[in-house]
């Protein structure tokens, strides 16, 4: 990125997910937005991502089913666009791509993205990225 430090804010999970019940990720949001004054937040996904093609797999994956389920729930809620998608590969890509534009979805959704705009006026960017 070429960014020195304390240029960019970062915080990684499996399959970038923005889960209201993860104290992490809540917690980095309020840190970012209510303390730092971050204005652009990137949700960066990427095409061949291990949580996603986990998700997308019927078995018992232990411990990452509860985290799996937000990336199941993504694919529950484009199941018509999904399943009308014959190659797995193809269909695999495309729910990475709807995965990165609910997570932001969930990102702008968090009570801490909501308040600043309120009492800024200003709107918080949300990208979504693909690598």
């Amino acid at each position: 990125m070429g960014a020195k430090p304390g240029d960019v804010f970062v915080h990684r999970n499996i399959a970038n997910i923005i889960s209201n019940v993860d104290l992490n990720v809540m917690s980095v949001i309020v840190y970012a937005v209510t303390h730092l004054k971050v204005k652009h937040i990137v949700i960066c996904g990427h095409y061949f991502c291990g949580g996603v093609k986990a998700a997308m797999q019927p078995q018992d994956l232990g411990l990452l089913n509860p985290w799996l389920r937000n990336v199941r729930d993504v694919y529950r809620l484009h199941k018509e666009e999904l399943n009308n998608i014959a190659d797995e590969e193809l269909r695999y890509m495309r729910l990475v791509e709807l995965n990165v534009e609910e997570q932001c979805i969930n990102a702008i959704k968090t009570a801490a993205v909501q308040k600043t705009h309120l009492s800024t006026g200003y709107p918080l960017a949300m990208v979504g990225y693909l690598m």
